[in-house]
């Protein structure tokens, strides 16, 4: 059950290639290179001892591993090297989503991954991309002219910027990664450029997210992380639902029939009907290998 309409498609097909579209890049994005949210939360769990049956809650895990080491950095570096000792998937695959998406002409990739996929398969694309930390809070350093510069380095398709909200594994204490790091997120977005304050969203992540759609690949509509960021960033930039947005989605799992699977899809579609994001249901692998099919022949 995959949902998206024949004129949905057209738009999008489109919208990618003319460069009027965003992605937006979750951890299933990674999915058989990486190990997922959950197999690394549970990994941590049992190294680091968590005595509690919500394992596969990764924040949740890392914030009793702060407690218990009562150093934040030590357990982000932790996760950062278990991560980074992790392979690099093939950016020839024409299903490999980040090697399909570096294929079209788009100036701005936003992720909430820490790894460096798309960074790498935009240079195997002969492009030649930025690359920028989110600022999220006032121990990290930000790019002073990609703040002051009204244009915000002027991202091209050929010369893209790559904007890490969540922070990336070549500065450990970046990462937004245990429930103490997301509170803290959220919270200076909220409030993001009030009072003078430290900007954590530049002009032309700022055009990005109101100007064009956004391709969400590797979230899940379920996901508290993806819940909240999206409802986060409808508070900080309203102009974001002025667009028509897509997600591809896992189908939700449940121990229970097809039927209500489809009953569970039906209702979170018109919950985020909403938000203006029309849903395909599927793995990010699928998503490309429609995408592909319905882009034709690559010449």
């Amino acid at each position: 059950m995959h949902d998206m309409g024949e004129a949905e498609w057209e738009r999008l097909l489109d919208q990618l290639n003319s460069g009027d579209c965003t992605p937006f890049l979750g951890s299933g994005a990674c999915a058989g290179t990486l190990p997922t949210g959950t197999a690394l939360s549970r990994d941590m769990a049992r190294r680091w001892d968590y005595p509690f049956d919500d394992d596969h809650d990764l924040p949740r895990v890392a914030q009793f591993a702060v407690m218990r080491y009562g150093d934040s950095v030590y357990v982000k570096r932790r996760v950062c090297d278990e991560l980074d000792a992790g392979g690099v998937p093939d950016f020839l695959d024409p299903l490999e989503p980040h090697g399909l998406l570096a294929s079209f002409p788009l100036p701005v990739y936003l992720t909430t991954n820490y790894d460096d996929f798309i960074l790498r398969s935009l240079e195997a694309a002969g492009k030649r991309p930025n690359v920028a930390v989110c600022p999220w809070n006032k121990g990290l350093a930000h790019a002073e002219d990609l703040f002051s510069s009204e244009a915000g380095w002027n991202p091209q398709p050929d010369a893209p910027l790559i904007y890490h909200l969540h922070g990336n594994l070549q500065d450990p204490a970046s990462i937004v990664l245990a429930e103490d790091d997301y509170l803290e997120f959220l919270t200076n977005l909220a409030v993001d450029g009030v009072a003078g304050g430290q900007r954590m969203l530049p002009t032309s992540i700022l055009a990005a997210l109101t100007r064009r759609p956004l391709l969400f690949i590797g979230y899940s509509l379920q996901d508290w992380t993806f819940r909240v960021l999206f409802h986060g960033l409808l508070k900080a930039v309203p102009g974001i639902n002025r667009r028509r947005h897509v997600s591809v989605q896992l189908a939700p799992s449940l121990a229970s029939t097809k039927a209500d699977v489809l009953e569970v899809q039906r209702q979170l579609a018109r919950y985020y009907e909403d938000w203006r994001i029309s849903i395909f249901w599927g793995t990010a692998q699928e998503f490309c290998r429609e995408l592909r099919r319905r882009m034709g022949p690559v010449p």
